[in-house]
């Protein structure tokens, strides 16, 4: 056999993903905060990008046709902005050039609240660390247990429990006694909130309950050895062992709801994310309006001073300017194509869950990203990626854009029904319940068939009960 160079031509075909596909993907799929940051990003890196001003922005030129964007700095305002921005004193700018004096700028900033949202103007909680900290730096700890207690703290999780063993603790201080270890701990344990730094939920209500002198040893049996017992309800065993009435079982089980299983509950660290709806849907008359909520984002548009007083000197500097104008100008595009490919989206799933608009939950209809795909002529891929993230105000409350897309479950009469409904219905049952005899999930599944006419079975019930965080019957069962 022979070996041999040889040239060869074949023709192929394939998928190439260049930087402004990419970017407009990447645009689709981020979330309302996200893609304001990344424009916020842009803006920085690239000279040629720049924010309209708001004061401008309704008197702009439409950008329904993209091609407006590269017209607009040729507008009389765009002019005389250009004509101030090359004669500008900038070292004096913006004391000649400010809208307000100094005297009332000083008072803006002594009252920094004065035009903040009500959520900016709210306190932030303490930290549960910081909380510790500070009782620990009040109290009579020396240095050495003032160093321990720190490391105990910072070993606390989110519910207040220590996640750490004695022995994890002396390697972190470097060989200090186990005693001197847990006498901080015990009085960590007594600091507030009580119970803080216990190891397991039985150490965490002892506490509590020698802290306030509840001392007496049924009460106590009943935290240190039949916590389970009570969880899952076994009340006759307790009451045949402690030679006590259901009645008198019932007053310890009210001392006991009295005490924090989680005391360090009520602390966080983080603050709240609060949810920006992308879209709203309003009922006008017979028909629904959809519109955008472009409240927060950047208008941009090219920096016409820079693209008609900059030259470049050398390729380099050619090139640079080129890819930024290029850059600006793709950012643009894919941000007007992500609110339009948003905007065809909503109203396709208007058309398709119309009786959720109009009734709520109850309503919704199966629908999977391909049916909405194929109405708008779009790959199913990008259904799915706009979707992601994406939150919309209805008449019924602001659902992520993913809660309409549900999959089916078969009536007796040969249509479908979706799944959300149906778990809607189940959490409906279950609300209304009697507390000491609740529903089955068998129970259930003969109510749905009689109501919804859906064959569902006791399993698919117990799947869909457990998606949404609810107890079975026999934990919901309340026996007093």
């Amino acid at each position: 056999m022979g070996l041999e160079l040889r040239q060869q031509l074949k023709l192929t075909q394939q998928l190439v993903m260049t930087p402004q596909l990419q970017q407009a993907i990447k645009l689709l799929q981020l979330s309302r905060l996200e893609l304001v940051e990344s424009i916020q990003q842009e803006l920085m890196e690239n000279p040629f990008l720049e924010e309209l001003d708001p004061e401008v922005a309704d008197t702009a030129p439409s950008t329904e046709n993209l091609d407006d964007y590269e017209g607009a700095h040729n507008t009389a305002e765009s002019q005389a902005n250009e004509e101030i921005m090359r004669n500008a004193d900038w070292e004096n700018y913006l004391g000649e050039f400010s809208s307000v004096t100094k005297q009332s700028l000083g008072r803006d900033l002594e009252v920094p609240e004065e035009g903040l949202s009500l959520e900016a103007r709210l306190t932030s909680r303490p930290s549960l660390d910081g909380h510790l900290s500070w009782q620990m730096r009040l109290s009579r700890f020396t240095d050495e247990e003032l160093d321990i207690g720190e490391v105990v703290i910072g070993n606390l999780d989110s519910r207040g429990y220590l996640q750490a063993t004695v022995e994890e603790l002396q390697t972190l201080l470097n060989g200090v006694s186990a005693e001197a270890i847990e006498s901080v701990i015990r009085r960590i344990q007594r600091l507030d909130p009580v119970g803080v730094a216990a190891r397991t939920v039985q150490e965490c209500l002892l506490v509590q309950m020698e802290v306030l002198g509840l001392d007496d040893p049924i009460l106590v049996s009943l935290v240190r050895d039949h916590l389970e017992d009570l969880e899952k309800h076994r009340y006759k065993p307790l009451t045949k062992k402690f030679k006590i009435s259901m009645d008198e079982l019932k007053e310890y089980l009210d001392l006991l709801q009295t005490l924090e299983p989680m005391p360090g509950a009520n602390f966080f660290s983080g603050e709240p994310q609060y949810v920006s709806p992308d879209v709203f849907v309003f009922k006008n008359g017979e028909d629904f309006v959809i519109v955008l909520n472009e409240e927060g984002f950047p208008r941009l548009q090219l920096n016409s001073f820079y693209v008609e007083n900059v030259r470049a000197k050398t390729s380099a500097e050619k090139d640079y300017f080129q890819d930024k104008i290029r850059s600006a100008e793709w950012l643009m595009k894919s941000l007007y194509q992500r609110q339009r490919t948003l905007y065809k989206v909503m109203e396709s799933i208007v058309r398709f869950q119309r009786g959720f608009f109009e009734e709520g939950v109850s309503r919704l209809k199966p629908l999977i990203l391909k049916e909405v795909a194929e109405d708008i002529s779009m790959h199913e891929s990008t259904v799915s990626r706009i979707t992601t993230s994406k939150y919309v105000a209805t008449p019924h409350g602001i659902y992520e854009l993913k809660f309409f897309f549900n999959s089916a479950l078969d009536l007796d009469d040969g249509t479908q029904v979706g799944s959300e409904s149906v778990k809607a219905l189940i959490k409906r049952l279950i609300a209304d319940e009697n507390p000491k005899r609740p529903l089955s999930d068998e129970q259930i599944g003969e109510i749905l068939k009689q109501k919804l006419e859906v064959n569902i079975a006791r399993r698919t019930v117990a799947k869909y009960r457990t998606a949404m965080n609810i107890e079975s019957s026999s934990k919901r069962k309340q026996v007093f």
